[in-house]
Order: C-alpha cells, then sequence, then structure tokens
C-alpha cells in the first residue's frame, strides 16, 4: 500500500485548480480583442468587381487569436494565428486552389462596427475590404410550410437564368443537362427558408454542387464510396459540415436528396439516410454570389466544374 504523500496531494489540488481556470465558459476576453470576436461578411473589391468573403475570429485560450477564412473561390481555411497590435490585426494564408508561392497576407483594423483592410495575394495583387458582423439567423418556433413549387417545368429553363454567355445548360426529354463546363445556373426566384428535393445524376470523375440562398454549397461531386465522410466530398456543406457517411449511389445512377434549411441550421437527408441533422452554417462557402446573410437568396446549381443532370428540382419555401 502506498503512502499519503502531502506533496503530491498539493501538486493534484493545483493541477485541478488550473484546469478550472483554463474553463473556457469563464474565459476572460482581452479588451483589445473583444470587438474583433465573431464572424465577419466581407466585401471585396477585386479590381473594380465586388466579391465576397468571409472571416471568422476566436480566442484561443488566454490571448491568442485563430480564425477562418473563405475567399471567393475554394473552401474555408484555417488561420493558426491572428496578430493584433495598435488596433491592427494580420494574418496569413497559404494558397489553396490558387496555386502559386509565398501566402496571401490579410490585414484589417475596426471601422466603428465594422471591419477594413486589404488583402495582398501570393502574386503581389492587392485589394481592399470591408465587412460586416454575420447575423445569427436564429429562428423561433418550427416554420410552417407552403407550397411546393416545381423549379424545373421538364420543358426549358424558365424561371431559370445563365450565369454568363457560356451556357452548357440545355433540355431534353424531361432531363436538365450541363454538358461541360460552362456558366451556373441560377434561379431567377429568391428563396429564405426552405425544403428542397432534388433528384440528380453525374458521370464519372465529375464535380457539381447546390448552393443554397446562393451562399451555402452542397457539394455533389464524384467521391469514391469507400472514402471516409470529409466536408470536401459528396453531401457535405462544402468546407464546413461533413456527412456522418457517403451515401451516394455513385456516378451514372439517379440519386436523391433532400434539404431542409431554417435560418442557418441545415438538414441533408440522401437516398433515404439523413447525414447531417441541423448543424449550423458558419458562413458562406467559396463560389457564393454575395455575402448578404441576412438577406434571402436564390438557388444556383454549379455548371462551372463538370456534367449533371436533374429530373427533378422541388421547392417549398416557408411561409
Amino acid at each position: 500500500m502506498s503512502k499519503w504523500n502531502p506533496r503530491k496531494s498539493r501538486k493534484s489540488r493545483a493541477r485541478k485548480k488550473e484546469e478550472v481556470e483554463h474553463n473556457p465558459a469563464s474565459q476572460t476576453i482581452p479588451e483589445e480583442s473583444k470587438d474583433l470576436l465573431g464572424r465577419w461578411d466581407l466585401n471585396v473589391d477585386k479590381n473594380g468587381k465586388q466579391v465576397p468573403s468571409w472571416l471568422e475570429i476566436k480566442l484561443s485560450g488566454f490571448t491568442t487569436l485563430v480564425g477562418y477564412w473563405v475567399g471567393d473561390s475554394g473552401s474555408s481555411r484555417p488561420v493558426s494565428h491572428i496578430k493584433l497590435q495598435d488596433g491592427k490585426f494580420s494574418f496569413a494564408i497559404p494558397p489553396q486552389w490558387e496555386g502559386g508561392n509565398g501566402d496571401f497576407v490579410i490585414e484589417g483594423e475596426l471601422a466603428g462596427a465594422e471591419i477594413k483592410g486589404t488583402i495582398t495575394s501570393n502574386n503581389g495583387e492587392k485589394y481592399t475590404f470591408t465587412g460586416t458582423k454575420a447575423p445569427y439567423l436564429n429562428r423561433t418556433g418550427e416554420p410552417t410550410w407552403g407550397t411546393a413549387v416545381e423549379l424545373f417545368n421538364g420543358k426549358d429553363l424558365t424561371g431559370w437564368k445563365p450565369s454568363n454567355e457560356n451556357n452548357k445548360w440545355t433540355v431534353k426529354d424531361g432531363i436538365l443537362t450541363n454538358e461541360a463546363a460552362g456558366a451556373n445556373l441560377i434561379t431567377e426566384q429568391n428563396f429564405e427558408d426552405f425544403k428542397l428535393n432534388l433528384e440528380f445524376k453525374y458521370p464519372e470523375g465529375s464535380n457539381s454542387g447546390v448552393y443554397l440562398r446562393g451562399r451555402y454549397e452542397v457539394q455533389i461531386e464524384d467521391s469514391p464510396k469507400d472514402r471516409h465522410p470529409g466536408n470536401l466530398y459528396f453531401g457535405a456543406i462544402y468546407g464546413f459540415l461533413t456527412p456522418n457517411a457517403l451515401v451516394t449511389k455513385g456516378p451514372n445512377e439517379w440519386n436523391n436528396m433532400e434539404i431542409t434549411l431554417v435560418g442557418r441550421l441545415v438538414t441533408i437527408s440522401i437516398n433515404g439516410q439523413t447525414v447531417i441533422t441541423k448543424q449550423e452554417i458558419p458562413g458562406i462557402t467559396g463560389g457564393a454570389l454575395d455575402s448578404k446573410e441576412g438577406e434571402p437568396g436564390p438557388l444556383y446549381i454549379q455548371g462551372d466544374h463538370g456534367p449533371i443532370e436533374f429530373r427533378k428540382i422541388t421547392i417549398t419555401p416557408a411561409k
């Protein structure tokens, strides 16, 4: 039998006290960073064109700032350290799908209730940005659903518009088809909270997606069925939310997807299996039409990556 050691007992109590002091629920937020913490919807002036972006700033431990960044393309990127000095913040992130060498450098500061700053790309291009706090989009109570609307009439592109002149979308024998990489397809109507039902088929190796409110991409791609689920693969909210299983039927098979979006909370069922349940979408995904998260937005189907076919697109808006 071991003897009681008062020194070890004091050390044990000290460790327990230290653990309590490190409890995030009782975290003391430094005064200099408290107004920066949170999620920011950004608008970037990119050579005269306004493109959306997004930033989350979080407190790690006592004083270290970390976060996530979403550019106008690609997925969310972790930020390991956001420096804050004399009221100005800065961080660097490596390139993603842009390629090339060197880091992107983001520098900014508070401007009243907003933030502003610059983005310097890894090839030296410099853009300015402004940002406002992202809305919570909390809803009270369960939605009351309206009447289902067939967004695809089985005949033509009525109710839709291509994003540019490189339109590869056609309708034949009741099937909406994107024949090759070209324009995205956007509804003329905007929506807020809704249930969406899709029936689609994609060829081997293809990549597409459906953007909810034009801001949050549900990934549709030819992910191998033996791959672990991930937030870049089939059924994910691209770069943010991972489905609990890859339940695609695979290429050249008709898949069914049901999506419910209420505020920021999304539920996704694929081929009869629920893979995401009322999970919060933190912010916009790369390729979003804008960063105006507090507003309704269109549905848009990604057509600039690869071919895909739809035979059913039905939306039921909340009243």
